[in-house]
């Protein structure tokens, strides 16, 4: 399979298929402006310390976050956009926003989808983690993949009824993968909507092409496929395993299946994965 492949499969479900109907929320173009500057050579902190002051709830949860115990120690607290850019750093302070942007643009106000955000930023988190590891793993794609793999789950809930029932009953079943429980119910499911959102709002296609095909582990076996896609795959189901044990959670359907696989693609062992768990754990804590 190849990006062009899957960049079709989404029109044509689009076009013709069930993502008739479903309305996919607009990109934030503060998100549109982030992204832009972020993409240059030499990213201009004065265009993006704009856009954090543009919203003002972003601003105060940078602030925030820039005086949370984790990041502040001993120094003194921060007072402006600019100080907390400063401490947190560049990295940081955009990942921290590209997630103040997405959460605000798909609310997530349902108990079916409990601390959603928050485990889609320890998603973000453990990436960047792993970004920092794992060659051929890029930090931003890895940041953004953590946020918005699972994003397609509020979308649908918006637009589709029933999908709550559907979560209830693709999360007990035990006999086949959740995607399977999601296309048998509504002849979709959370991939195929989440790439969609990616491709409308213009994220880069082997992103999106990744968010369609982070529950379909044959890419790992896939020589027409680009090789950077399968590792983000690989490595978010990495991060989700990291996650859980950092969370004393037993592994779920996905790991016990392809876990060894997606190891042996990254080329990461037992002593390894016990290192940055633990690392992520302490990253986290403070969630």
């Amino acid at each position: 399979m190849q990006i062009a492949t899957i960049q079709q499969e989404i029109q044509t479900a689009r076009d013709k298929g069930p993502l008739r109907e479903i309305k996919i929320p607009p990109c934030p173009e503060l998100l549109t402006r982030l992204r832009a500057a972020m993409a240059t050579a030499q990213p201009d902190l004065t265009e993006i310390q704009a856009i954090a002051s543009a919203d003002v709830a972003m601003s105060a949860t940078l602030i925030r976050v820039a005086n949370s115990p984790v990041h502040m120690g001993d120094g003194t607290p921060c007072v402006s956009v600019g100080q907390a850019l400063t401490r947190l750093g560049l990295d940081a302070t955009a990942e921290l926003m590209t997630g103040f942007l997405i959460r605000n643009a798909i609310p997530v106000k349902s108990p079916h989808l409990q601390r959603f955000w928050e485990r889609s930023a320890k998603r973000a988190t453990a990436m960047r983690l792993l970004a920092a590891q794992i060659p051929g793993l890029d930090a931003d794609l890895a940041g953004i993949f953590g946020l918005f793999c699972h994003v397609g789950m509020p979308v649908l809930l918006q637009a589709v009824r029933g999908y709550g029932a559907t979560l209830v009953e693709a999360a007990a079943r035990i006999d086949r993968p959740y995607v399977q429980t999601e296309d048998a119910n509504h002849r979709t499911n959370h991939a195929v909507v989440g790439a969609l959102v990616a491709r409308a709002w213009n994220l880069p296609q082997p992103l999106m092409a990744a968010v369609r095909l982070h529950h379909d582990f044959t890419v790992l076996n896939d020589t027409e496929l680009e090789p950077g896609v399968a590792t983000l795959v690989a490595a978010g189901l990495l991060a989700e395993q990291l996650m859980r044990r950092s969370e004393s959670l037993k592994p779920d359907a996905d790991w016990a299946a392809h876990g060894a696989q997606a190891l042996e693609w990254l080329q990461v062992g037992d002593a390894e994965m016990d290192e940055w768990a633990d690392q992520l754990l302490e990253l986290t804590d403070p969630l």
